[in-house]
């Protein structure tokens, strides 16, 4: 019961007090800076993305976004995928106020569900880097390990059902899966 009501007062709070500040993303299969490039171009061309910093040795692409954009993260992931290449690594920067989650917990932040696995029972202040590890924003083999973390069917499928009691009426919805 206590958890259900810092969950409801959470919603109510943090969707006003919460901000994606930067997404990096570690694309996997780059050989070459043409390969770099592609990505780069593919990530600007996103409307609300208002810069993109590539790192070449590192195969990373640091995205800062304009201000009070909606960021996709669906979109951000299908951009890297049509110039060719996948995800290995996801993370995103947001600035928390307050924020109280638990293993399992689902929250939504600017009109998107969460679902924080395997971060133990803390409350998020300031920045914090988040990790989506939903299937094609990690490696095959990290997916498969973090299926541990949870038994509900949510991860499987990146859409709530029956298994998210807290959100019945969003069913069919997507929610990501992040750890800190």
């Amino acid at each position: 019961m206590r958890k259900s009501i810092l969950f409801i007062l959470s919603l109510i709070y943090f969707n006003a007090q919460s901000q994606i500040n930067k997404v990096t993303i570690q694309a996997s299969g780059l050989t070459c800076s043409m390969c770099s490039n592609s990505i780069n171009k593919a990530l600007k061309s996103v409307d609300y993305v208002d810069n993109v910093v590539a790192n070449i040795k590192n195969s990373t692409f640091e995205i800062t976004f304009k201000p009070q954009a909606k960021v996709n993260f669906d979109q951000l992931k299908k951009k890297v995928e049509a110039a060719g290449f996948f995800v290995a690594k996801f993370e995103a920067n947001i600035n928390f106020d307050q924020l109280n989650v638990y293993d399992e917990s689902h929250v939504e932040l600017f009109g998107t569900m969460f679902h924080f696995m395997n971060v133990g029972d803390r409350i998020l202040n300031n920045e914090t880097v988040i990790r989506v590890i939903d299937k094609g924003f990690v490696t095959q083999k990290e997916f498969k390990k973090n299926t541990k973390y949870t038994k509900m069917e949510c991860y499987q499928t990146g859409v709530m059902g029956r298994c998210c009691k807290q959100n019945v009426k969003s069913e069919g919805v997507r929610i990501y899966h992040v750890t800190i």
